[in-house]
């Protein structure tokens, strides 16, 4: 089937991200193949083979591997991102996050190590979009 015979946008979008809305909770281990991004609530471990965004407001509990993240919620446990790792300012996270390179916006508290598996530094920002 060529593409001209598909005609809902549902039909061409190659990676929809899976998305747990505010307001929902997921109890248990996640597998995600593509892009991942959590409003809601995740008690449970998790693996991510795209990116996984965790908004401001949103919570998770558990363990994560993930190509790369952008943390702006609550997490308790670790984060072990491939590549990148952005640490908003609204972020509070107890546990150790690795990646390959972190950035981390003033404002942001993390309780535990921080290693950055490249050897770089941290680089620290300040954030300027609005929440």
């Amino acid at each position: 089937m060529n593409d001209s015979h598909r005609r809902r946008s549902t039909d061409r979008a190659p990676n929809s991200p899976t998305l747990i809305g505010a307001g929902a909770t997921l109890t248990g281990n996640i597998d995600c193949e593509g892009d991942l991004i959590v409003s809601g609530n995740v008690v449970g471990d998790g693996v991510v083979r795209g990116s996984c965004t965790l908004a401001a407001g949103a919570r998770w509990e558990g363990r994560l591997r993930t190509k790369e993240a952008v943390i702006a919620g609550e997490w308790l446990g670790d984060i072990e991102a491939a590549e990148k790792l952005e640490i908003r300012k609204t972020a509070r996270i107890r546990g150790s996050v690795a990646a390959k390179s972190i950035a981390v916006a003033r404002g942001a508290q993390i309780d535990g190590d921080v290693a950055v598996t490249s050897g770089a530094a941290v680089v620290h920002f300040d954030e300027k979009r609005g929440q």
